[in-house]
């Protein structure tokens, strides 16, 4: 099979090949595959989300707080999740997304300063806490800003 092949399975593609309202014998005469009467049969159809007059949904159910859309959502880290890096390793966002460590990076990675780090790391991440760099650095590691 190749893609010249492809086809889709019997019965799950339906044809729009024919006219309505045109007559008994074509099939869809008269009412024109609408049923008798109400709403539906007629032209104009309802807005999304009209309930028929009654309060919708996305008014009965109550607005609280605000999000602004220019937020960031930063993944914290803490030095005690860099010790499973070998001594001398430098670690990356795609390294910490590799071992497990983080699992959705959203929009930015900040290691934080708790816990101990006992090995000479060089980390390249969006942020760092203050303690965090310190910590690094006193042991001879690098903390770079991406």
């Amino acid at each position: 099979m190749d893609l010249s092949n492809l086809r889709p399975a019997d019965g799950a593609k339906h044809s729009d090949n024919f006219r309505r309202g045109r007559g008994h014998g074509s099939g869809n005469g008269k009412t024109a595959g609408k049923g008798h009467k109400g709403q539906k049969a007629r032209s104009g159809a309802t807005r999304p989300g009209f309930e028929g007059g009654q309060m919708p949904l996305y008014r009965r159910i109550p607005k609280r707080g605000f999000t602004c859309r220019n937020s960031k959502t930063i993944v914290g880290i803490n030095l005690s999740a860099l010790e499973a890096f070998e001594d001398g390793a430098t670690v990356s966002v795609e390294t910490l997304i590799e071992s497990g460590v983080v699992k959705n990076p959203k929009d930015g990675v900040k290691i934080l300063g708790n816990g101990e780090l006992t090995k000479k790391l060089t980390v390249q991440a969006n942020a760092f806490s203050a303690k965090a760099a310190e910590k690094i650095e006193a042991l001879g590691g690098k903390a770079e800003v991406i």
